[in-house]
Order: C-alpha cells, then sequence, then structure tokens
C-alpha cells in the first residue's frame, strides 16, 4: 500500500504489481482528514478475508507526515518513487514526463535507473490546478476538456510564460470571439509549452516517452506533447498513481513488514510546531502526536533538536 501527499491516490497492490484497491481525492488543505478518508475508500474495496497488507510506503512533499500517521515502512521521495513505477511497468522508459495537479517534474532514464531529473514547483500555468481554473472559467468540468481540444482544427494562441499571462491572453481570446474548442485546444498547448520551456529546458528528451500524473488524463495535453516532441507519448491507464505505486513497490521490497491498521480514523492525530532555540540555527521542530502521544519529529539541523520518540509509540 502507498500513499502520496498533495493530493491523496492510493493503490493496494499484490506481489504481482495488480492492483487489489485503488482511490484518488483532493487534500484540499487537510491532510490528516485526506488520508483517514482514504483508508477509509480502500477498505470499502480490500478484501481482508483473502489478503493482508504487509508493508506501507509514502512519497510526496508531505510524505513524512502521511507516513507517520500509517505507519510507513518507506518514506521516499517523488523522483525515486516516479522512477521505480514506471521502469516497473515500462522497463524501456528514457523520458518520464509528469504533471501533477500542484507541480511537475521531468525525469530522464537510462538503463532502468534515473540519471537527471528536473522539478516546477513555482509557476501553476503547467499543473493540473491551471486546467481546472480555465475549465471553471470557460463553463466545463476540467475533465471534458482533452475531448473539446481534440475538435480544433485552429487552436488559439495563448500566452505561457505564467499563470498571470496565460490567464489574461485567455480572457482577451474570449473577449474577442474565438471559438470554446480553439481556445482550450490553445490552453493544452499553453501546458505544454509551458513545461517544455521550463522543466525541460536543457534535457534532452528520447524516446520512449511515458507521461503521467493527473494531466496526462487530458488528451489534449498529450497531443499537444506529440506534435511538439514529433514523436507518440505513452500514458499508462494507472499513470496517476505510478508514484505511488512506485512507493508500494519499494515498501514490498523492503525487508521491514508492520502490517496495517484500517482503523486510524478513530485516532486523533495532532501536530504542533517548536522552536528549538538551543543553537544559532533555531530550527522549527515539527512533533507529530497520536492519541495525544508522540510518534514522530522532524525539522532539527543538528542532535541538539532531536526529540526523543516514546519507544512505546511504535515508531
Amino acid at each position: 500500500m502507498a500513499f502520496p501527499a498533495g493530493r491523496h491516490d492510493a493503490p493496494i497492490i499484490d506481489e504481482k504489481n495488480a492492483i487489489l484497491a485503488s482511490s484518488y481525492i483532493w487534500t484540499e488543505g487537510n491532510p490528516i482528514a485526506a488520508v483517514k478518508k482514504l483508508v477509509g475508500l480502500l477498505e470499502e474495496q480490500f478484501d481482508k478475508d483473502t489478503y493482508t497488507v504487509a508493508a506501507t510506503g509514502t512519497t510526496g512533499s508531505a510524505r513524512r507526515l502521511v507516513g507517520s500517521i500509517v505507519g510507513a515502512t518507506v518514506v521516499k521521495n517523488e523522483i525515486t518513487a516516479h522512477a521505480v513505477g514506471t521502469t516497473t511497468f515500462h522497463p524501456d522508459v528514457h523520458t518520464i514526463l509528469e504533471i501533477g495537479g500542484q507541480d511537475s517534474k521531468i525525469i530522464l532514464v537510462e538503463n532502468g535507473v534515473a540519471v537527471d531529473y528536473a522539478m516546477n514547483t513555482l509557476c501553476a500555468a503547467g499543473t493540473g490546478a491551471f486546467l481546472s481554473s480555465q475549465a471553471r472559467r470557460l463553463g466545463i468540468e476540467v475533465e471534458e476538456m482533452g475531448p473539446f481540444a481534440l475538435r480544433s482544427a485552429h487552436p488559439t494562441p495563448i500566452a505561457a510564460r505564467c499563470t498571470v499571462f496565460a490567464e489574461s491572453d485567455l480572457v482577451h481570446k474570449i473577449q474577442m470571439g474565438h471559438p470554446r474548442e480553439d481556445i482550450i485546444a490553445g490552453v493544452c498547448n499553453a501546458v505544454a509549452a509551458n513545461y517544455l520551456n521550463n522543466v525541460g529546458k536543457g534535457k534532452k528528451i528520447a524516446t520512449p516517452v511515458v507521461f503521467q500524473g493527473g494531466v496526462s488524463k487530458n488528451v489534449g495535453v498529450v497531443k499537444a506533447f506529440e506534435d511538439m516532441l514529433h514523436c507518440s507519448v505513452t500514458v499508462d491507464e494507472n499513470g496517476h498513481l505510478m508514484g505511488v505505486m512506485g512507493a508500494a513497490i519499494l515498501a514490498r521490497r523492503g525487508t521491514d513488514r508492520n502490517g496495517f491498521d484500517f482503523n486510524i480514523e478513530n485516532m486523533e492525530f495532532v501536530t504542533r510546531e517548536v522552536g528549538c532555540g538551543r543553537c544559532s540555527n533555531n530550527c522549527e521542530i515539527i512533533n507529530v502526536y497520536r492519541d495525544g502521544q508522540l510518534i514522530d519529529s522532524w525539522g532539527n539541523c543538528c542532535e541538539r533538536g532531536a526529540v526523543k520518540i516514546p519507544i512505546a509509540s511504535g515508531q
């Protein structure tokens, strides 16, 4: 089993990497509540009479927090998780394009090993959040953008330098009377162009290319990448889960086995930030409590800021 952060999606896989249960929800600013909800959704699908969860993994920006909540045996960064997940299912991949709801990344692979990467966490113009906001502006569901884009014969040029310029240009093109399908195709092209000009800048994009993350479900963006890269782009049916699939695979490969408690919805998790003040670093220490008991802590730059975790907590 594996969990990400930012958005929350999680699969439970078996020893052959087949998905036994999976779900996808938005964090909505509350990762603890989202994890609890996600675990409940997984439990509804999971056949506990036939299988047991042996190990768990987490990845994403809040992987340490989520890992503390679920008792993860593996906590891995997104680059490692995506590389492991993708090379497991597409062993010949050379370039991984990933666009999620809040950020994007590119990973270059040689002989099944990630050798270079770049991430973009600053500009929203090349992410799912940008597409969602423009879909609302255009009065359609974000899931409809791809099919609309494919109807266009003359995509409208949309400035792709940043979110502010793109949104301003989009409003201008709407007021000029451009057909909606042309504007939507232009938005999809803008997302791909922004990605290649920022995340992929200076990178040698070699085939085979695999595109993943939630935005890979948008066929308009897929077509834009294929037109700009002059090659076919593979989209896995579980591409939106590839990072957490990688974390789950790493957890399965590991030697730690701690099982899993689906009952975390009834547990209370609280985080508290404490200023260390024991040296000039003045680190901000994050403490995580489960039902009032300290279970994890991080943020210290030196051992003077280390917080002792009680053995009884199971950590």
